[in-house]
């Protein structure tokens, strides 16, 4: 180590006060030599790290030089506990070794310095130097690895962050389309209740016929259990952020078994997904029960899933008459049904598709109408998976 001396760097009050902390005895005296000539004042030294711990109560000094390899403590675990007892110390690692551990470690602990053992004796009092004044100061030989590791360290934080970011954006998006559907769930459910009411207080205020009377019995169960049906739906869909895995493929195949004339083909290898498994068999089971509905006897109904660009594709097609451009959204409407109530041969509640698009979404997707023509419909139901 040089004796190289430096003047005072700056015009203190009072010397800078340095405790010496090394198990060397020989090095602890050359350093003291260093100080002295560079006009710092040293209050003390230690052999071990529990001595230094011991000491710095009573001395108070502004600086620590510790070193890093001591038997018992070593360095690292002695400025972790100075630094949590005496926050305003600040600790200058010495050390013989370049090794990006130790310095990881010291500098985590706290050390505001790193300065090899066979530095120039300038180097260790600027490092002193600038730990009183609140700086840090790191040996030439490490400094590179230290700012990559930090650089890689900030970019890996930076990924994270982003991540988070992410991650609660779609949380906040989620939130928001579980508001909307209840706040859909609360609207829709008048209708039915409404219809029902309406039945119910012309069986018991007006004069009816025994063929009237069955009627609106018959028009009553009709509506309960479509109110009962809708009930089931929306439940499914609140569910929407309870996931696991699950090969869509699979759910296609079993939804497919309800009826002969649904087919069923799965390009591979496909992605699993983390899904609510009854959700996705939900919006299935409302586009394939929807293509049945609109294709002829004969007609088979297409499930074919794929892998697109970043997410799952599922196609439904029909053999139905096809569907016009201007209806395209309007058919996810709630209650909304393309045929009028006089002529209307395709029964139901007009909550299917409306169901299997709120539901995809609630899960991340989305389903829209890809293709209609008069020899069929096309639905689209995408999926993204988490990541």
């Amino acid at each position: 180590m040089a004796q190289a001396v430096l003047p005072r760097p700056l015009d203190h009050a009072r010397p800078i006060r340095v405790l010496v902390v090394d198990d060397n005895a020989g090095f602890r005296e050359s350093l003291l030599s260093l100080l002295d000539a560079g006009n710092l004042q040293v209050v003390g030294e230690a052999g071990s790290g529990a001595e230094a711990l011991a000491l710095v109560g009573t001395l108070r000094p502004d600086v620590v030089l510790m070193d890093v390899r001591m038997p018992t403590m070593n360095g690292i675990e002695a400025t972790r506990r100075l630094k949590e007892r005496f926050p305003e110390v600040g600790v200058v690692a010495l050390s013989s070794h370049e090794d990006q551990e130790i310095v990881r470690g010291m500098l985590v602990a706290g050390a505001c310095g790193y300065v090899l053992k066979d530095s120039d004796g300038d180097e260790i009092l600027t490092a002193v130097n600038r730990a009183a004044e609140g700086g840090a100061v790191l040996s030439p030989e490490v400094t590179p690895r230290v700012i990559e590791e930090l650089t890689e360290a900030l970019e890996r934080e930076r990924r994270r962050t982003r991540e988070l970011e992410s991650a609660q954006e779609a949380l906040v998006e989620r939130s928001a389309r579980r508001h909307e559907l209840v706040a859909r769930l609360s609207h829709e459910l008048r209708t039915p209740v409404t219809v029902i009411l309406g039945v119910a207080q012309t069986l018991a205020k007006v004069d009816t016929t025994p063929e009237q009377e069955a009627e609106l019995l018959s028009r009553l169960v009709s509506r309960a259990q479509d109110l009962a049906r809708l009930v089931d739906r929306f439940e499914l869909a609140i569910d929407a952020a309870l996931t696991e895995q699950v090969d869509v493929a699979e759910v296609a195949r079993e939804v497919a078994e309800s009826d002969p004339r649904v087919r069923v083909r799965a390009t591979t290898p496909l992605p699993i997904v983390h899904l609510n498994r009854g959700v996705a068999r939900r919006v299935l089971e409302e586009l394939v029960d929807n293509a049945l509905r609109f294709s002829p006897v004969a007609s088979p109904v297409d499930v074919v899933v794929s892998r697109g660009a970043g997410r799952i594709e599922v196609r439904v097609s029909d053999g139905g008459p096809g569907i016009d451009p201007h209806d395209h959204e309007r058919i996810f409407g709630p209650l909304e049904q393309l045929e009028d109530l006089n002529v209307r041969i395709h029964q139901g509640a007009g909550m299917g598709l409306a169901l299997a698009r709120t539901a995809a979404r609630a899960i991340g997707g989305d389903v829209t109408v890809e293709d209609s023509g008069p020899d069929g419909s096309t639905f689209l139901w995408t999926i993204t998976p988490e990541t």
